[in-house]
């Protein structure tokens, strides 16, 4: 069964190493869209352009009637200087893309020509979501938006790397039942004090003095207000604030993020944030405009679509090669979870963790890179999966 897939390989490589070439950030990727086009094109699969952003939607249409299944690959790129000094490195300066989107594009465009083998024998429907702006979390819900999973009947993704764990062994599937990842919101503390002369504090109000209570303070919603056992995460990740040494500034900007892997915990930390930075702003004296940016709620498998993409890899890799357990769920996010809000389905991970090679780096580093040798792996996942819903 292996053996029909072998000849894959050669291209989702080639595809791979020019997207990664070219990365672009955002929900408007004017060049790897335009790849992406011209890559449909030659395999003379029709598809349709979103008005909103640089999103795509293939379709492969079977000669009989039947579901209808869709697969999403995410586009968009880091800001980040790379350091590989691979010989496709990005020509972007300052971009690259750090998250393995470039290997899910590429997996997908093998899927699309796998599928295009056997679609005259195909029930049913695929479509193929080329997504930008995952990273910002806005790509999937303009997706929704423009109709690409209407009326769809489950819906996968993939996401390659060290996502699930460096100690995964390489080429390892991961189709976990319920929760697999955290959601993901971004909030923005706006500190308002009084400027003054660093020699006379008394005469001003410091919103430096202040925003560092506030960090502190964040903190015990954690460690005082939830249980030990329930999984959260509050990181603060930029604070930005004055211009001379011995100065007081009028403001300082904190943002940060938030994780949780239910919706209640979710929407509690938001709130919470909120009262507790406007509360020890006014204590000394001082104001906190606070906005929460909403990104995505926490991905939550389908249980049947995962033990169907787990017995699809199965039957194509072996059962060792494929796992329902998670140690425990990631607390990275996914705007994947918008789509498993409307549609079954599931969210699969493939492991590219490789030490001898270097390719163990976590995601969102400016060295991080993938094992390419099992890039074929996820194309035939797809394929597999596909087959198994719309093959009789």
């Amino acid at each position: 069964m292996i053996q029909q897939y072998s000849g894959i390989q050669a291209y989702i490589l080639r595809i791979r190493r020019r997207l990664h070439q070219i990365p672009e950030i955002g929900l408007n990727l004017p060049k790897t869209a335009s790849f992406i086009q011209r890559e449909l094109e030659a395999l003379q699969i029709p598809y349709v352009l979103s008005e909103r952003d640089s999103g795509i939607m293939a379709v492969i249409k079977g000669d009989y009637p039947g579901k209808t299944v869709a697969f999403r690959a995410d586009m968009d790129a880091l800001q980040l200087e790379e350091e590989n000094t691979v010989d496709y490195c990005s020509l972007h300066k300052g971009c690259m893309h750090a998250c393995g989107h470039d290997a899910h594009m590429a997996m997908l465009l093998g899927t699309a020509r796998l599928l295009m083998t056997w679609r005259h024998s195909m029930h049913g429907t695929v479509r193929l979501i080329f997504q930008p702006g995952e990273e910002t979390a806005r790509g999937a819900a303009l997706a929704i938006q423009d109709g690409f999973v209407d009326r769809v009947d489950a819906i996968f993704g993939l996401h390659i790397g060290t996502l699930f764990g460096k100690e995964i062994p390489c080429g390892q599937f991961v189709a976990a039942r319920g929760c697999c990842m955290a959601s993901y919101d971004h909030f923005i503390l706006k500190v308002k004090g009084k400027s003054c002369h660093g020699s006379n504090p008394e005469k001003g109000t410091d919103p430096i003095q202040i925003a560092a209570h506030m960090i502190l303070a964040l903190q015990t919603i954690q460690t005082r207000e939830l249980s030990g056992t329930t999984a959260s995460v509050i990181t603060v990740g930029k604070v930005t604030g004055g211009f001379e040494y011995n100065v007081i500034p009028d403001e300082v900007l904190i943002e940060g993020t938030t994780r949780a892997l239910n919706e209640e915990v979710r929407v509690y930390l938001a709130e919470r944030i909120r009262q507790i930075a406007e509360a020890t702003a006014q204590t000394f004296g001082g104001t906190c405009e606070t906005k929460i940016l909403w990104g995505a709620p926490p991905v939550v498998n389908d249980p049947r679509m995962a033990r169907l993409a787990a017995d699809a890899i199965a039957e194509l890799l072996g059962e060792e090669k494929v796992s329902m357990e998670m140690e425990a769920p990631c607390m990275a996010g996914e705007d994947f979870a918008n789509y498993l809000g409307r549609v079954p389905g599931a969210f699969l991970y493939l492991s590219s963790s490789n030490p001898r090679k270097g390719t163990d780096r976590p995601h969102h580093s400016s060295g991080f890179n993938i094992d390419e040798e099992v890039l074929w792996e996820g194309a035939a996942a797809f394929d597999r999966i596909a087959r198994k819903m719309l093959q009789r």
